[in-house]
């Protein structure tokens, strides 16, 4: 999960009081506009994207513009811009108007994780405003430390003698910088990124702001959630399906979905972080989607998320999966009468679409849960398997993937035989007709 620009940047800054450039988003008026172009004579238009999307300047879609109306025309040129990020098209959602920051001296600053020294590391260099890469080794220092003790002053100060910084830089710059480890420390960073930093001319001695920020989040470690950012933000594109999902958000049960293959074959519903983590690493692309539907929803949200899942995927679904851990306080009852009763809805309107139901459950009203749902598939003449809370869960998916493979080579033929079969007989073709 990764974010760039100041748009959300300058919050993440406020946390620990670092000085940032002031901004100002799409909405905001000309009269606003004309007061920060007043304060340093120019001002920064960038298009915000959302997630992680780097290398804007050297695309040419950043802005420097000293009147109202070469703003308003920037931001009519760069609100719905086009940007390459990798192998895919990115488009823009919105601008930022930023403070321009006058400087001489450029630094950057970066700290990660290094899987080498196992420590948290720090890379800084006063020749910033162009790619890291490029500079030569003697023009960057990089230095790990002890996470115990943190980044301190004097790990700052060496690096920055021994790169040749300008001296009445450093002391201003170790004051500020080791506040960046406090922020990463404290938020579930795994890389925070400011380049560049522009060492700004105010009074006596310059002082160091920040004119872009890029950060990266653990989203295993619920500390970036005190920061109240929309998720939303953290993707590069959000799709139809996902946007549908998103709109039902609120305080009660999750609805957070990725899309992963739009050709898998294997739709899941998951609820909890682990059933999350293991089924799409196990499913890999045969899955449709990544979900996380936990935290006791009510039967109407787990009913209208169940009806776009099926809206979007069931068609081309062969394995329906439902896969979570023993929940502690999601009621099954209700989770189930919500994805059961949806299902019993889009066969009565879209018609009956052969697949194979695995659910894989524990907590709360399992029983009745399981027994309402064996009720609604046998009636609708669709094969399944139950694993209760006893079960491993990694069975069970692993036991989805072979049902996958199985159903496309004989499985669904042999359905459809069955199902012809119990229809001219007379008979009821119940699920677990099949292996």
């Amino acid at each position: 999960m990764e974010l760039t620009g100041l748009k959300y940047g300058k919050k993440l800054l406020d946390q620990v009081d670092f000085p940032v450039a002031e901004v100002l988003n799409e909405k905001t008026s000309v009269e606003a506009i004309n007061k920060l172009i007043s304060k340093r004579g120019k001002i920064v238009v960038k298009p915000f994207f959302m997630g992680g999307i780097g290398k804007k300047g050297k695309a040419g879609l950043i802005k420097i513009v000293d009147h109202v109306s070469d703003a308003l025309a920037a931001k009519r040129e760069l609100f719905f811009a086009r940007h390459s990020n990798g192998n895919e098209v990115v488009h823009a959602n919105g601008v930022t108007f930023e403070e321009f920051i006058p400087s001489e001296v450029e630094v950057y600053f970066n700290i990660n994780a290094s899987t080498v020294h196992r420590k948290p590391t720090f890379t800084i260099t006063p020749f910033g405003g162009v790619d890291i890469e490029e500079l030569p080794e003697n023009k960057k220092k990089t230095v790990s430390f002890d996470p115990i003790t943190g980044l301190k002053a004097f790990h700052i100060n060496d690096a920055l003698v021994e790169l040749g910084c300008p001296k009445n830089c450093i002391s201003p710059l170790i004051q500020q910088l080791p506040k960046l480890w406090e922020l990463y420390n404290n938020y579930g960073l795994v890389t925070l990124e400011l380049n560049p930093i522009r060492m700004c001319v105010a009074g006596k001695r310059p002082a160091p702001i920040a004119c872009d920020v890029k950060a990266a989040f653990d989203q295993d470690n619920p500390a970036f959630k005190r920061l109240g950012f929309p998720q939303e933000i953290f993707d590069t594109q959000v799709t139809d399906f996902e946007a549908e999902i998103n709109s039902l958000r609120t305080y009660q049960g999750q609805s957070d979905v990725v899309e992963i293959n739009t050709k898998g074959t294997i739709t899941p519903f998951m609820f909890g972080g682990g059933a999350n983590s293991a089924a799409t690493e196990i499913l890999a692309d045969r899955t449709t989607i990544s979900s996380d539907f936990g935290g006791n929803p009510p039967f109407q949200k787990m009913y209208s998320i169940a009806r776009i899942v099926y809206k979007y995927w069931l068609a081309q679904t062969n394995v329906l999966l439902i896969i979570g851990g023993k929940a502690n306080n999601t009621d099954i009852f209700v989770t189930f009468k919500g994805m059961f009763d949806a299902l019993k809805d889009h066969v009565a309107e879209h018609g009956h679409h052969p697949c194979y139901v695995v659910i894989g459950r524990g907590g709360p009203n399992l029983v009745k849960g399981m027994d309402y749902s064996r009720n609604i598939l046998s009636s609708l003449g669709l094969p399944y398997r139950i694993f209760a809370y006893d079960s491993s869960m990694i069975q069970t998916l692993h036991y989805a993937m072979e049902i996958d493979k199985w159903w496309v080579k004989e499985g669904k033929k042999q359905f459809l035989k069955l199902k012809k079969y119990h229809y001219a007989s007379g008979t009821n073709n119940r699920g677990r007709s099949l292996p």
